[in-house]
């Protein structure tokens, strides 16, 4: 029987449970012995110049080794899109959070008494704190760009596209800006060695991707970098790579001559760490009575923050723009504007989200406007199964899909006629807690990064597996379903295979982990290099065996002649013994895939007082064979829960002046177990054939479907009220003031 499909306890959770991990707070490693201590000075200012930095007092104050700022740095310039975002803020700054200097002190309880003694004299400029005022353009960022918008695709409309519809809307939806906020922040430790090489000890979903920005900013060979991954608390996407800290921690070490520590606070980590979503979104959508869609139209604005690091996002959306539908036709745009506001880059979903949450709200929008049950609207538009492989509009080339399927368990799973018929009784007894209905349906993309991934595979002496692999994982139980897949193929039991990871030194080469692509990529890897080992294996079993190759099997974790067990078997440690068995490849054969299903979330609405209680949530998530059900589920409830609160909670808000406002966790709501009921899962597997495994990535999925249901429940709670439409989230003071302006304007 295979291991694979089976629910397998993770590995890497005894390690955790018992001892901790060791995360970049945690590293006692001989190198970083003597390490002083780094913290960054932030500007409290959201756009200023800077007339003046004055460092004397910090380097008189108790244990300061030494304070740096812009002037001191000798760095290579650092592009983001089109601007260069300086090290340090050396002339002006453009966000609160942007750090402008940098104090390394011997003792880390020294660090926020030193920071707060560096003077620095701003002169205030006028603020850009949201997209309209971007646009408006009155005042700039870049004086030298001319303008905020940094990025235009698209927008040469068809003038007819709309021209054969009965029923035509628009309506413009703000997906709102959200912090990340892993459990742990972020973290780094770096030394130079007598070799002229920087070690950096990172928290990073990238280790190589780290490696390559971290040199080019240090002006030195990625060969003479190396970036090791300890355990990491979670990444979101907002961990990719290297934010501009790392970079300036290596200098400051190089020219300290000594070890260099940080770790950010968690009021650092909301203001400075990169955001996500924040796009506003116009939808226009148009069609006939009869639940037909003729035309689509998403015209995006993406708010880049100060420095436009992501400026892929707003076109992922546009790429994702028509979801599961078959539409006629397609419009779609995008402009990319700079704020003075933290910048924004990917998280959980990067870009697909955001389309899912357009073309679902336009979705019920439309059925609303005919007097159409939402399931019936998306049942008429449905891309067929027999479409598929499916070439989207925007050019997106869907592999395989069953998305009425998917939509119909999931109804039947929540007893959808069962609770529409409570929602009529509710309303016509005029119950004030209202039940609302919310579906989405949904398709993303996943290892959309065009890239491979490295794997290599080593047979031990005693018989046992070293593998490496160029994923990353920061939480999601990789370790467990990479050494499921090898022990399933080579006969090895688990407990004799180690997965390696996150060290540049020891896996050079690789792309790392985000866009839920880490299975089918580094697992068909690592399942290639496998292959390849067997075979080096099966030439040697044949030696011992006295018989072809081709006549050699491997079953049960050993070597025979196939059709001829009395003629005996040869064990891995046999044919190791013989010579060296390993092999290390690139998987470049993969392509996109594109995982779907359909989310139906059940709320209750109090209409007296805005309190909105999530009461169901039943979720189909199809990505393809599941390895290990136990971490797919997983990842299934992360990514429900992540959804979830920003329907309902999560904000990052700023005032006119760009002062965050949500700055700290008493005022950034995370959802809670309170929030959440339990999950209901509904299984649904359709395998790919684009690549070795046949997998869909699982990672962003369950975030992409929820978002959206939980807000067309909250909407659908409240539309016999008037309510058409309120953006997220669905806070009780939003909801009662949507209330409130629905029986006015009735």
């Amino acid at each position: 029987m295979s291991i694979v499909g089976t629910r397998v306890v993770r590995i890497e959770d005894q390690q955790l449970i018992t001892q901790g991990g060791t995360y970049v707070e945690d590293l006692r490693a001989e190198a970083l012995t003597g390490a002083v201590h780094a913290m960054f000075v932030r500007s409290p200012i959201a756009h200023a110049r800077i007339v003046s930095i004055d460092t004397s007092a910090a380097l008189a104050a108790p244990g300061v080794v030494a304070v740096y700022t812009a002037a001191d740095l000798d760095l290579a310039p650092h592009r983001a899109g089109p601007v260069v975002e300086p090290w340090l803020a050396g002339e002006v700054v453009r966000y609160v959070g942007e750090p402008v200097a940098l104090v390394l002190t011997e003792e880390r309880y020294q660090l926020a008494d030193a920071a707060e003694l560096v003077d620095i004299d701003y002169d205030p400029l006028d603020v850009v704190a949201s997209i309209d005022s971007a646009l408006a353009g009155e005042t700039l960022l870049f004086p030298d760009q001319g303008t905020n918008l940094l990025q235009t695709t698209g927008g040469e409309f068809d003038g007819t596209a709309f021209d054969d519809c009965e029923v035509v809307l628009t309506r413009t939806i703000v997906n709102q800006r959200v912090a990340p906020a892993p459990l742990e922040v972020r973290g780094a430790a770096c030394t130079w060695g007598a070799d002229g090489r920087l070690t950096l000890w990172l928290s990073t979903q990238n280790a190589q991707i780290a490696r390559s920005t971290v040199a080019k900013g240090l002006g030195v060979r990625s060969a003479d970098v190396r970036v090791i991954t300890p355990d990491v608390g979670g990444g979101f996407g907002a961990k990719i790579g290297a934010d501009p800290e790392p970079v300036v921690l290596g200098w400051a070490a190089k020219r300290a001559g000594r070890p260099v520590r940080w770790t950010e606070t968690r009021s650092e980590n909301l203001v400075a760490m990169t955001h996500g979503r924040a796009q506003q979104n116009t939808i226009t959508i148009g069609g006939r009575r009869d639940g037909t869609v003729l035309a689509f139209r998403l015209e995006v604005v993406q708010d880049a923050g100060a420095y436009p690091r992501a400026l892929f996002l707003p076109t992922l959306t546009e790429l994702m723009a028509t979801g599961v539908y078959h539409f006629p036709k397609v419009e779609t745009s995008s402009r990319a504007v700079v704020t003075n506001t933290t910048p924004i880059a990917a998280y959980r979903g990067a870009g697909r989200p955001e389309a899912t949450a357009a073309i679902e709200r336009a979705m019920d929008l439309f059925a609303a406007e005919i007097g159409m049950d939402p399931a019936q609207v998306r049942r008429v538009n449905f891309i067929r199964p027999e479409e598929f492989p499916y070439t989207s509009p925007t050019g997106a080339s869907y592999d395989t899909g069953e998305y009425a399927q998917a939509l119909d368990r999931v109804l039947a799973a929540g007893g959808y006629a069962e609770l529409r018929a409570e929602q009529a009784r509710r309303r016509e007894t005029g119950d004030p807690v209202a039940l609302g209905l919310g579906i989405a349906a949904y398709v993303e993309i996943t290892g959309g990064d065009s890239g491979g991934e490295s794997g290599r595979v080593l047979i031990n002496a005693d018989g046992s597996v070293t593998a490496w692999t160029g994923s990353s994982p920061h939480g999601q139980g990789l370790d467990s379903t990479l050494a499921m897949l090898l022990s399933d193929q080579l006969g090895v039991p688990m407990d004799k295979i180690t997965i390696r990871h996150g060290d540049t030194d020891e896996v050079p080469r690789a792309v790392g982990t985000f866009g839920s692509r880490s299975l089918q990529l580094g697992g068909s890897a690592l399942r290639q290099a496998a292959d390849q080992v067997i075979e080096q294996a099966r030439a040697l079993a044949a030696d011992r065996l006295e018989a072809s190759p081709d006549d050699i099997e491997l079953a049960d974790g050993s070597f025979r002649v196939r059709g001829a067990p009395a003629s005996g078997s040869v064990t891995w440690a046999q044919v190791a013994g013989q010579a060296e068995l390993t092999a290390d490849v690139w998987f470049g054969e993969g392509t996109p895939t594109f995982p779907f299903g359909a989310h139906l979330a059940v709320v209750e609405v109090d209409t007296l007082t805005g309190k909105v209680v999530l009461k169901r949530i039943i979720a189909c998530d199809d990505a393809g064979p599941v390895v290990n059900p136990l971490t797919f589920q997983g990842q299934r409830h992360g990514g429900l829960g992540q959804g979830v609160a920003q329907a309902l909670l999560e904000v990052m808000n700023y005032d006119a002046d760009g002062n965050p406002t949500t700055a700290t966790l008493a005022d950034y709501s995370f959802i809670t177990a309170p929030e959440l009921p339990d999950f209901e899962l509904v299984e649904s597997e359709t395998p790919t054939t684009r690549n070795l495994l046949g997998v869909k990535g699982i990672g962003e999925a369950a975030t992409i479907g929820s978002t959206p249901a939980v807000h067309n429940a909250v909407v659908d709670a409240l539309s016999h009220l008037g309510v058409r439409h309120l953006d997220m989230p669905a806070t009780p003071l939003r909801v009662w003031q949507a209330i409130t302006d629905a029986r006015k304007a009735n």
